[in-house]
């Protein structure tokens, strides 16, 4: 009977068996993905390692996640929250911190991943914040997505940005931008707000 494979035989095999930046295609990354607990998202080819989230970034999306699902549910939409992909478009694929549907039957929400929004949330990383205040605020907007909320722990603020007029190629525009002792308000969720000093105290 052979032994198993080496630690050093596994590692001359590995990079024949995976395909280098820029080689990957969607069902590779979803291959990947479907046996990783990493979050993984990907675009033309090349796939990036987003950083384990901390314990702030996880108990303000606790919050949130909770104040969304408490005013969807009972109005017939959906909330989930990462890990879980957001297909934007062919070759780009997402993993937003929370993601929702006004409607729970909505033929966006497949198993795998969804192939749409009606709002995507991201709480902003320290490693490198321009992914969620410039890259994803470009990438959902061009997607189509009515409205993303940037969750911002260093300035703590919640900005809530809407497409302009609707249309994906106009941008978004600011709904508002929320600090401390105000409470933040959506376009799309009519009466929904969320307390932000609730957001940034929570524990």
């Amino acid at each position: 009977m052979s032994s198993m494979t080496s630690q050093r035989e596994l590692q001359e095999v590995l990079p024949e068996l995976v395909p280098s930046q820029g080689g990957w295609d969607e069902e590779e990354y979803l291959w990947l993905t479907d046996r990783s607990n990493r979050l993984i998202e990907f675009t033309d080819g090349y796939i990036e390692v987003l950083p384990m989230p901390t314990r702030k970034h996880q108990t303000i999306l606790r919050l949130l996640i909770f104040a969304f699902l408490g005013h969807l549910q009972p109005r017939g939409g959906n909330a989930l929250f990462v890990p879980f992909r957001l297909r934007l478009s062919q070759g780009k694929f997402r993993e937003p911190d929370l993601l929702a549907l006004l409607d729970t039957h909505d033929a966006r929400s497949q198993e795998r991943y969804w192939l749409g929004a009606d709002l995507v949330l991201e709480v902003v990383s320290a490693d490198k914040p321009e992914r969620d205040l410039v890259e994803k605020r470009r990438e959902y907007a061009e997607a189509g997505i009515p409205e993303y909320w940037i969750v911002n722990p260093f300035t703590e603020t919640i900005t809530v940005l809407v497409l302009r007029t609707g249309r994906a190629d106009e941008g978004y525009a600011e709904h508002g931008i929320f600090g401390r002792g105000e409470r933040a308000t959506s376009s799309l969720l009519a009466g929904f707000d969320v307390d932000v000093d609730a957001v940034f105290e929570t524990e």
